[in-house]
């Protein structure tokens, strides 16, 4: 008997499903909080994580309720994967719902709570959820260090 092949997020022969849930999918066609090409985004902290070389490589700024020391709001650009690409949509989601998360809350986001948000990543993709925690965590030191000016 002939095994059926496996049509994967693109569309592509595949062969065995890597099983990416809706809200997965979803965060990789439609992200949200991503930084426009030309977007004037006032942030008070930026991280930046990942090297070229091994393929992913995240961008993540953040804007900083003084008064409060929430963060207000976020943007992110990825060049990666629908992992890493649909991780950092999913964080952006949870740093800045309910008023913004406090920064530290934030600074003890955990990428097992991203992949959690999301539904689940195939085991080889969890490194894409730890590289926006850690982008967030270089932004947030970024802000604690200057004062909320990026340097």
């Amino acid at each position: 008997m002939k095994k059926k092949a496996i049509i994967d997020v693109v569309g592509g022969n595949c062969g065995p499903s890597w099983a990416y849930s809706d809200v997965v999918k979803d965060h990789f066609f439609n992200p949200r909080n991503v930084l426009q090409d030309g977007e004037a985004f006032p942030a008070d902290g930026s991280g930046v994580v990942g090297s070229p070389a091994c393929g992913d490589v995240m961008l993540v700024l953040i804007a900083v309720d003084p008064a409060t020391q929430r963060i207000r709001a976020c943007r992110w650009r990825t060049f990666g994967c629908a992992s890493a690409i649909a991780s950092t949509s999913m964080m952006s989601i949870m740093l800045t719902e309910d008023s913004g998360m406090p920064l530290s809350r934030a600074e003890r986001l955990k990428p097992e709570e991203i992949i959690e948000r999301l539904g689940g990543l195939p085991d080889r993709k969890f490194h894409c959820s730890v590289l926006s925690h850690y982008a967030l965590r270089d932004a947030i030191r970024d802000y604690r260090t200057h004062g909320g000016r990026v340097s």
